[in-house]
């Protein structure tokens, strides 16, 4: 768990959103930045690991924007709806990306199952901030 749900509410100027979704927002994004590095690890140390080169680069990518847009949703100080709601549309997509990606690899890989699902629940959380930014 992240301490995003304790230093939120210790911001002395008023944050716009809502801090329950927001905190849930930067708690995915962290996690399935771990589940996505994890799986392109692991991806590479298959045997199969040349099937696996866009599972690989989808994780990364995924792992790179959902590691972004936590620490963007941190910074509530000047908040900005138009840079939060573009960052959270990148995540949102690169999610679905990966999800659907690793889906493709997940009867026969674990970590791929793992990471799918880590997207998917990223994914939504996502799409539920996107709905109250407009």
């Amino acid at each position: 768990m992240t301490r995003a749900a304790d230093v939120l509410p210790t911001f002395p100027a008023a944050i716009s959103l809502d801090k329950d979704l927001l905190v849930r927002c930067i708690e995915e994004c962290i996690t399935c930045a771990q589940a996505c590095t994890g799986c392109a690890d692991a991806d590479l140390s298959e045997k199969m690991v040349d099937e696996l080169r866009k599972c690989i680069r989808v994780c990364l990518d995924c792992a790179d924007v959902c590691e972004a847009t936590a620490r963007v949703l941190t910074r509530q100080t000047s908040y900005d709806a138009n840079v939060t709601r573009a960052v959270v549309q990148a995540c949102n997509q690169v999610c679905k990306s990966c999800g659907d990606e690793c889906e493709r690899h997940a009867a026969m890989h674990e970590h791929c199952r793992i990471c799918a699902e880590e997207c998917r629940r990223c994914e939504q959380v996502c799409r539920e901030l996107l709905a109250l930014i407009g």
